[in-house]
């Protein structure tokens, strides 16, 4: 898991780490009951403050994402599929969102880009 944390942000750390947890873990690269680095080697490895991975783990708990167990540690959780389901297509509706105005900028029909869709979703060989 590779966490890249911006200084030129407007976000806060802990949201910088947040995000990119919570979409490693939606994007599957991190799967469920995969074990996360504990609070304190997330903390030592991104050079922030304890209470800042504290904080994340929570948040991450509080969505469900995540499942603490005291003297184990945290784990992606597996027990709320329909959760995480639903969370990547509120994903994928943000990226279609940001496709379909960068269309209108290209003076796309909708007919053009459902052609350019069918097309890209034909020749695509990802099982």
């Amino acid at each position: 898991m590779k966490i890249i944390i911006s200084n030129a942000s407007s976000d806060p750390i802990y949201i910088q780490i947040m995000n990119q947890i919570r979409q490693s873990i939606l994007s599957n690269e991190i799967r469920a009951g995969e074990l996360l680095p504990s609070i304190r080697q997330l903390a030592k490895d991104l050079q922030v403050s304890v209470i800042t991975t504290k904080r994340v783990y929570e948040e991450l708990e509080k969505e469900k994402l995540i499942d603490s167990v005291v003297g184990k540690g945290c784990f992606v959780s597996g027990a709320n599929k329909e959760f995480i389901r639903e969370q990547r297509m509120k994903l994928l509706e943000e990226k279609m969102i940001e496709i379909i105005r960068e269309s209108k900028e290209l003076n796309m029909s909708q007919q053009d880009l459902i052609n350019h869709f069918t097309l890209f979703f034909e020749e695509d060989q990802t099982p």
